[in-house]
């Protein structure tokens, strides 16, 4: 997202702000999580709470940076983009990763931060800013998935609140979350301006959670029902009918985050293929074809990465998060399928003996990153987006 901070700092102020923030990591991140990966999404199951990461994400939290460039008023850092940078380039120094994260800080807080009233920003946001509450999206239904704005989760007016009838599928992390952030249809006589964005407790009475198993073994998604819950009004974000507009732009956030996904992390393709394939004399990958596989999947990924760092020193989140959602999981996808190629035999482990959980590991996530260039806007969509919003391309309809 585009900073929320002051215009960037002086060279001299930044130097110094490296220092302040190398000081404050020694002095507060613990040893044993170095290079410890927190940076786990609603996909990935319950929070892990032990003594180390809950201090460490109750440091982060009360400093504010985990959410750097947020307003310090609701609990942010108050960073400018320069000094986010090199909080995040000392955070890698020490191998610390950022405990706080979510739906809460990838879509729904900045949506929040821009389209909230001060009421709704000083409730939510602080408690994002510290991962005290865990949120999850209430978008697709049974009917409604790439064409969202046919959903037909009602909200009936009672006055000063709502009361919701209907179902929400793919929730992500439903079962484990706190609120929901919501698209509900407030008028049946109109389409996208039919549609509001409303949140709501999921302890609320009536709302049901199922999981869904996939593919992959796990059961991150829910069926989200809602029988007869009500509403308050207070939780409305935005006019009634200008749902659309506010679940769009989180979407761009969304979209956005999925494009970046953890293209640099995880284990070195080269260093995997030398071990499993074999070196020649020169110390090089064996595999002519498989080093030039690596080499150019390498090369677009650092140009990915240049490009998605241009956008967002540009002004952040915009239409252009799309054509980053469309490569940045067509990459990870690529990354996945070429990681279980090198394994070989290895790259066909379920379960049970003879394969490392690594490998199993790399066997889920190269299914599960299936459904990458579907959820957040399939590629199709996204591929429209471009063609209307960025090239200014006619409907051929």
């Amino acid at each position: 997202m585009a900073s929320l901070a002051e215009p960037s700092p002086s060279a001299e102020a930044l130097d110094a702000f490296r220092i302040e923030a190398r000081d404050w990591i020694a002095a507060h991140f613990p040893p044993a999580l170095k290079g410890v990966d927190m940076s786990r999404s609603a996909l990935e199951g319950p929070s892990d709470k032990s003594a180390d990461k809950e201090a460490w994400r109750i440091a982060m939290g009360e400093k504010g940076w985990g959410t750097p460039t947020w307003p310090q008023r609701y609990g942010g850092g108050g960073l400018s983009d320069a000094e986010a940078r090199v909080l995040q380039q000392e955070l890698a120094r020490a191998g610390a990763s950022n405990p706080i994260g979510g739906m809460g800080v990838m879509m729904f807080g900045p949506t929040l931060l821009e389209f909230g009233s001060e009421e709704q920003k000083m409730e939510h946001i602080p408690r994002i800013c510290r991962a005290e509450v865990r949120w999850c999206q209430g978008y697709s239904e049974p009917n409604a998935g790439s064409d969202l704005a046919n959903l037909q989760c009602f909200a009936e007016d009672k006055g000063d609140h709502y009361i919701v009838n209907g179902q929400k599928t793919w929730t992500s992390g439903g079962q484990w979350a706190d609120k929901c952030f919501a698209l509900v249809r407030t008028d049946k006589s109109k389409k996208q301006g039919g549609i509001s964005f409303l949140l709501i407790d999921m302890d609320a009475p009536g709302v049901e959670v199922k999981p869904i198993k996939m593919i992959s073994g796990l059961s991150p998604f829910c069926e989200t029902f809602f029988t007869n819950v009500a509403v308050p009004k207070t939780n409305r974000v935005g006019d009634e009918g200008q749902g659309w507009t506010i679940g769009k732009r989180l979407l761009q956030h969304e979209r956005t985050n999925i494009s970046g996904g953890r293209m640099g992390g995880g284990v070195s393709l080269s260093e995997l293929a030398k071990a499993c394939v074999g070196t020649d004399a020169e110390g090089r990958i064996t595999d002519g074809e498989l080093r030039a596989r690596i080499a150019k999947l390498e090369m677009d990924g650092r140009a990915f990465a240049a490009t998605a760092m241009r956008v967002a020193q540009e002004g952040g989140v915009s239409v252009a998060s799309s054509i980053l959602k469309i490569n940045g999981t067509k990459l990870m996808q690529e990354r996945s399928e070429l990681l279980i190629d090198i394994l070989g035999m290895q790259g066909l482990g379920w379960e049970g003996e003879g394969f490392t959980n690594e490998q199993i590991e790399a066997v889920r996530v190269w299914l599960f990153g299936k459904a990458t260039t579907i959820y957040g806007g399939s590629t199709e969509i996204q591929t429209n987006i471009v063609a209307k919003r960025i090239l200014g391309m006619p409907d051929m309809g």
